[in-house]
C-alpha cells in the first residue's frame, strides 16, 4: 500500500521528522527520502540482519537517515522517557509515524528462520530479534498441550487448536520438532482430508499463531500504536498497516479509544496504562472512517496485499486543542 501511505503521510513543508517503527529493508524509506529533501528519517527494527540491508540500501541519504534497533514497543518507550524527562519545554516530537506490522519477505524467503511452509529444513525459530527469551520450538516442544492449543486458536484462530495441540504433543513424545518442516507435515497429518486442500495450507495458521507468541506481536502492537501517538508533535500522523483480524482489532480500539469514541477499557490492556497517562488536552481525530485496503491492481500484483488495511489518526493543531 505505498501509494496510500504516501498520500496518508504526505509531509508538510519544512523539516519534518519521519518515525517508521517497522524499517524492514527499507522500502518505504527510500520512497519518502527521495520524494522530500525536508524529511528526517529515523527507522527502528527489531532484526539487526534486516536492518543493514535498509543500512546499504539508504546509505546515500547521508545523516538524514538514523537507525535504532529493537522491538519497536521498547524503542518507542525509550524514546517517550527521553522527551518527557527533557529540560526542554517544547522538546520535538515525530510529525509522521509509520507502523507496518506484516512480516518482510526478507523473513520468509532468506532469514532461515523458519516462517515459511515453503521451507521443509529450517530450523524452527520465528524470532524476529535475537533478544527474544523463546524460540518456535522452545514453545512447541515445551508448553502443555492445552496452552498450545491456546496459543493456536487465540493468535491463529484456527478451530482445530485442539486436535493440533494433541498431535504436536504425541509427535514430540517420539523426538523433539526442530524444524519447520517436521511441524508442517504434524498440523497436515492432524487435520481431516477435507481440510488440507482449502484456500490456504492447514498450518498457516498455526504457523502464524507461533509467530505471534514467540515476538508477542499482538501486546507489542498495542503498546506501540499507544506510545506512538504519544510520540506525536501538533499535527502530525500515526499510520498503521495491518495484515490480520487480531491486530487491526488493536489498532481499530486504541485510535478510537484515543480520538474519544471509546471509553479506556475499550482499549487493549496492554495499552491502558500508555493511554491513560497522556495529556488529556492533546486532542485526536480519526481522517478516515474506516481503513483503506489495497487497490484490485495491487492486489492482482501482490496477493499477499489482499488483506492489509491502512488506518489513520491525527493529533490535532496546538490552536484546535485550545479551542
Amino acid at each position: 500500500m505505498l501509494e496510500e501511505v504516501r498520500s496518508a503521510l504526505l509531509p508538510g513543508s519544512g523539516e519534518v521528522r519521519f518515525l517508521d517503527c517497522t524499517l524492514g529493508e527499507g522500502g518505504h524509506a527510500q520512497s519518502f527520502l527521495s520524494s522530500w529533501p525536508g524529511i528526517r528519517y529515523t527507522g527502528i527494527d527489531a532484526d539487526p540482519v534486516i536492518q543493514a540491508k535498509a543500512r546499504e540500501r539508504l546509505a546515500a541519504f547521508g545523516d538524514r537517515v538514523s537507525f535504532r534497533v529493537g522491538y519497536f514497543d521498547e524503542v518507542l518507550e525509550s524514546m517517550l522517557d527521553d522527551i518527557e524527562n527533557a529540560e526542554s519545554a517544547d522538546p520535538r516530537r515525530f510529525d509522521r509515524i509509520l507502523l507496518d506490522l506484516g512480516i518482510s519477505m526478507f523473513h520468509y524467503v532468506e532469514s532461515g528462520r523458519g516462517f515459511s511452509l515453503s521451507a521443509k529444513d529450517e530450523t524452527l525459530d520465528m524470532r524476529l530479534s535475537p533478544d527474544a527469551p523463546r524460540s518456535a520450538a522452545d514453545i512447541v516442544n515445551g508448553e502443555r498441550e492445552e496452552e498450545l492449543a491456546r496459543i493456536i486458536y487465540e493468535y491463529g484462530e484456527e478451530r482445530l487448536s485442539r486436535r493440533i495441540a494433541r498431535a504436536i504433543v504425541e509427535a514430540r513424545r517420539q523426538s523433539p520438532i526442530r524444524t519447520s518442516g517436521r511441524l508442517e507435515e504434524i498440523v497436515f497429518g492432524a487435520v481431516p482430508a477435507a481440510y488440507r486442500h482449502g484456500r490456504i495450507h492447514p498450518a498457516t495458521r498455526t504457523f502464524q499463531a507461533l509467530r505471534i507468541a514467540v515476538n508477542d506481536e499482538l501486546g507489542r502492537a498495542a503498546r506501540g500504536i499507544a506510545s506512538a501517538a504519544r510520540l506525536l508533535a501538533p499535527g502530525g500522523r500515526v499510520a498503521v498497516i495491518t495484515f490480520h483480524s487480531l491486530e487491526d482489532r488493536i489498532a481499530k480500539m486504541v485510535f478510537k479509544t484515543l480520538a474519544g469514541k471509546l471509553d479506556l477499557s475499550f482499549a487493549p490492556a496492554e495499552a491502558r496504562p500508555i493511554i491513560d497517562g497522556m495529556d488529556r488536552t492533546q486532542g485526536f481525530v480519526l481522517p478516515f472512517k474506516k481503513p483503506l485496503e489495497p487497490s484490485e491492481a495491487e492486489v492482482a500484483a501482490n496477493p499477499a496485499s489482499r488483506s492489509a488495511k491502512l488506518r489513520l489518526l491525527e493529533r490535532v493543531g496546538a490552536a484546535e486543542a485550545a479551542a
